[in-house]
């Protein structure tokens, strides 16, 4: 090949025919959308709503959509899947589903929702990423089918990140989650060597705990119905209600301590399900689950004794409150008992830290992740032992595998981009009129994943619903970013990436 030849080459851009292997994927994913539409369709039914008839529209014209992708593309996956294709299906996936699934709102008769595509949208959004903020009020009035949508799409966001952390994202070298490549793949491949069997085990794992939750909270005195929603959102740590108190509205036979549980279950790597089952049974002794749990540990019996010490309740109230919201806003869950922003300005700016942890990788969680920060206490304390010794040689390890430049720098991007995004969406809200709180904690709810926000208007005791749409489009956005791990949906900015 010539000079000039290479030349063109290098510049050749993606054609509109490479692209469709991702076409066809979101094509097979919005017609099993439009079939989960028909549970909530059914639910209006037989309770009598005429809501009924937003999730039918919603659910033909979501097939049609699919439909139509899948013969424009059909015979493409033959020769499976590129690098940039696949960076292309993950945005491009999630974005379709957010968009039609804002159908049954925008055509419902119910409350702020309807007619309204700035809320329909942010609502969708907020269920699919699993985030939990929400613009609707009154919840105990709204349409049950719209509940259960709400619930549903929490529960599909849920199942759909931990295929994307597992499957997609180690492979693309996102922030740093190269390093758990191998580990998702070997050790689960020698439990179970075929792949289908695994996503088989984490899906029935995934519907076995939602089952399990809905028992323990139905025999807690949960009505069935709100048993199964909170369920669903549980296992998921999305943090949709039925109820504006959330999970205020229920303290009878140790609910809230299940509820911690449930999160709690929902946020650890399901790979490890997996080698639990096929009888790794030290498999839940991960390092990520452990600082997690030393993490959570030390933060709630501080809060406990604090809230306990200084008299707002009694000793089993004190820590019940304190383990409930600490669990709900690190496992990026969202769901509260009481409104925790009464209890001082120094615990606001605990939960305003919280917000950005998260949970374990490979799990239903978002946020930073804890292992992003096990990464970073492991180059800092590398960097501070060189400047003590600076001839000396100090391996960086992970547990017992090392640590590589590839992933110390993916990691160290990827604070560095979350932080650029997070500041950025907190001037562009605050450019609506927004105080600082309001914009600082809803971009960092909204980036993190989490739900309520801090302050009068959007925390735990609040909504979203009285922000102008400018700024619920930026915070859908926000979600977004967040929940595709920031890298997947700005590379699609970058103009070299769409050159062959």
């Amino acid at each position: 090949m010539t000079p000039v030849r290479q030349k063109h080459a290098a510049v050749k851009t993606v054609s509109v025919s490479g692209m469709k292997p991702v076409l066809h994927m979101t094509g097979l994913v919005l017609l099993s959308m439009s079939g989960i539409m028909l549970f909530p369709m059914l639910v209006d039914v037989f309770y009598g709503s005429r809501d009924w008839q937003a999730f039918a529209a919603s659910a033909v014209v979501t097939a049609l959509i699919g439909s139509t992708l899948l013969y424009g593309s059909r015979g493409s996956l033959k020769a499976g899947f590129t690098l940039r294709q696949a960076f292309v299906l993950t945005p491009t996936s999630w974005f379709g589903v957010s968009a039609v699934s804002a159908m049954p709102f925008f055509f419902s008769e119910y409350g702020v929702v309807s007619g309204s595509l700035a809320n329909s949208f942010f609502e969708s959004v907020s269920g699919i990423t699993t985030t939990g903020a929400t613009v609707i009020s009154n919840l105990e009035r709204a349409p049950p089918g719209l509940l259960m949508w709400r619930a549903l799409l929490q529960w599909v966001g849920g199942i759909g990140i931990i295929a994307t952390a597992i499957a997609i994202l180690p492979a693309l070298g996102i922030g740093g989650m190269q390093l758990f490549r191998t580990e998702s793949s070997d050790r689960s491949e020698k439990a179970m060597p075929r792949v289908r069997q695994i996503a088989m085990t984490i899906g029935s794992v995934y519907i076995g705990l939602t089952v399990t939750a809905t028992l323990v909270y139905w025999l807690c005195g949960m009505r069935l119905f709100d048993a199964i929603a909170h369920a669903l959102t549980s296992i998921a740590t999305g943090g949709y209600s039925t109820s504006d108190l959330s999970f205020g509205a229920w303290n009878t036979n140790g609910i809230q301590w299940f509820a911690a549980l449930f999160m709690l279950s929902g946020t650890v790597p399901f790979v490890l399900y997996v080698r639990f089952i096929a009888g790794d049974y030290r498999a839940f002794w991960d390092r990520q689950i452990r600082t997690l749990m030393i993490f959570l540990a030390v933060v709630v019996g501080s809060l406990g004794s604090w809230l306990a010490l200084s008299g707002q309740y009694g000793v089993e109230e004190s820590f019940r409150h304190a383990a409930f919201n600490v669990v709900s806003v690190v496992t990026t869950t969202g769901f509260a008992t009481t409104d925790y922003t009464l209890w001082g300005n120094a615990v606001i700016g605990i939960f305003f830290g919280l917000t950005f942890v998260g949970g374990c990788t490979g799990s239903t969680s978002g946020g930073i992740k804890i292992f992003r920060f096990e990464v970073l206490a492991v180059m800092l304390r590398g960097h501070f032992l060189r400047l003590i010794y600076p001839r000396g040689v100090f391996p960086r390890f992970y547990g017992e595998r090392p640590l590589d430049s590839d992933v110390v720098g993916s990691v160290i991007a990827f604070f560095a981009v979350f932080f650029l995004c997070y500041s950025a969406l907190t001037i562009a809200l605050m450019g609506f009129g927004l105080d600082f709180l309001t914009s600082a904690s809803g971009a960092a709810t909204a980036v993190a994943n989490v739900g309520p926000g801090l302050g009068a208007i959007i925390g735990p005791a609040g909504n979203f619903g009285p922000l102008p749409d400018g700024a619920k489009w930026l915070l859908s956005l926000g979600m977004l970013l967040g929940r595709l791990e920031l890298f997947t949906v700005l590379v699609l900015f970058i103009p070299r990436f769409w050159r062959g």
